[in-house]
């Protein structure tokens, strides 16, 4: 067995990994359908003005404003009706002195109008539209290129597309658009003890957990995931599986980094890369490695389940959104109280595990292979380096998943 010799800060992990992880620069062409939270690859520009005509803002009457000077509750201005406009209509009719016309909100504006009384301010009598409020000229009306002039950047390379962007793609007609693509990251599971679920399980084995908790990880947040099968973990078949992996553009390893007999990981990725750190000091998690093979970053993740999504949460999903241009995750923090003393490990940074019940912090942490201390969990607290103790009430930040 060969121990882990010395320990890196997770600080230090942290700006090595965000070092060696580079944006991706590819693009595809999608339909804006299919584009929700992906990151545009190239500006877009309008090509014509929207709206492209003037057009009523509110249902009630397109007139000349000078007609509505002095209307009143009590002396109202009397107007003729000589049409009616619906929302995607359009008259040949043109508005002269003391006409009017019934118009929808959205449609175009007819000729020689200049406002619109808002219904509500107004009385039908047959053929004959009382006007009880005036309305001063271009009120209630949408001008042609009010929301977006001809030529003009509307979105910038390196926006997010959210639902209103996606509007703004579809207001200006636009299909499809680039954008660049998701990086594609290799999930590779290794060691005889994890079983595929479509398995029967023999004596001493468990299910493959981690593939599908490091899967969910990468393909919400902007990656996708490519499982591979499970590898024994032996140097040659480890060699072999990452060796297939890297025409991907990231590899992440599950088992095999910690320091039992058969724990290769570190010899097969110095084989082919670099090993640039084995062991941080945190806990849950003291064997995560990293390298570079060919100028892909590899994750060596622990076997131990509630230790791989810790470290999937703390050190994959920031270098995922990276790689895929996506904005850094804002962490939601609550302030409580703990519901019990805590004992720590001086000189590592803890996870430590906890659900929220009744305005208390409980820890629901029992050892590294439960994956219920993740399951049963809201959020974890992170016990500094130089702390080993944390009595009960005592004050804690929770981050939430």
């Amino acid at each position: 067995m060969r121990p882990l010799k010395s320990l890196i800060s997770l600080d230090d992990a942290k700006k090595i990994i965000d070092k060696n992880v580079k944006l991706l620069n590819r693009k595809e062409k999608i339909g804006i359908e299919n584009c929700l939270d992906r990151v545009l690859a190239v500006d877009v520009k309008a090509g014509f003005d929207v709206p492209g005509f003037d057009r009523a803002a509110m249902d009630g009457y397109a007139v000349k404003a000078n007609d509505t000077f002095g209307a009143g509750q009590f002396t109202p201005k009397t107007l003729k009706l000589i049409d009616t406009i619906h929302a995607g209509e359009t008259t040949k009719k043109t508005i002269y002195k003391g006409d009017c016309i019934q118009i929808a909100t959205g449609a175009a504006l007819p000729s020689g109008a200049d406002a619109v009384v808002m219904v509500e301010d107004t009385e039908k009598e047959k053929n004959k539209i009382k006007i009880f409020k005036p309305v001063y000229p271009k009120a209630n009306v949408s001008g042609r290129n009010e929301d977006i002039k001809k030529g003009s950047i509307v979105l910038r390379k390196g926006d997010m597309l959210n639902p209103s962007k996606i509007g703004m793609l579809s207001a200006l007609g636009i299909p499809v658009v680039y954008v660049y693509a998701k990086p594609k990251i290799a999930v590779i599971p290794t060691g005889k003890e994890i079983a595929n679920l479509d398995e029967k399980l023999k004596e001493g084995q468990v299910y493959d957990i981690n593939s599908y908790t490091l899967m969910s990880v990468i393909n919400g947040n902007g990656g996708s995931a490519v499982k591979h099968d499970i590898v024994e973990d032996t140097f040659d078949e480890i060699k072999d599986a990452v060796k297939s992996a890297v025409n991907n553009d990231m590899i992440v390893l599950s088992g095999g980094s910690s320091v039992g007999e058969r724990d290769v990981l570190f010899d097969v990725i110095q084989s082919l890369g670099n090993v640039l750190f084995h062991g941080v000091q945190i806990k849950p998690g003291k064997p995560t490695l990293f390298g570079m093979i060919k100028n892909k970053p590899v994750f060596g993740m622990p076997g131990y389940p509630t230790s791989c999504l810790v470290n999937a949460y703390v050190f994959l999903l920031p270098a995922v959104r990276k790689m895929s241009r996506l904005q850094v995750k804002k962490e939601k923090i609550i302030k409580t109280k703990i519901s019990r003393r805590v004992v720590s490990t001086l000189g590592r940074r803890e996870f430590l595990t906890v659900k929220i019940e009744k305005d208390r912090a409980v820890p629901v942490f029992k050892e590294s292979g439960a994956i219920t201390s993740m399951a049963n969990a809201d959020g974890y607290i992170e016990i500094p380096e130089n702390v080993d103790l944390i009595e009960k009430d005592e004050n804690v930040e929770v981050k939430l998943f």
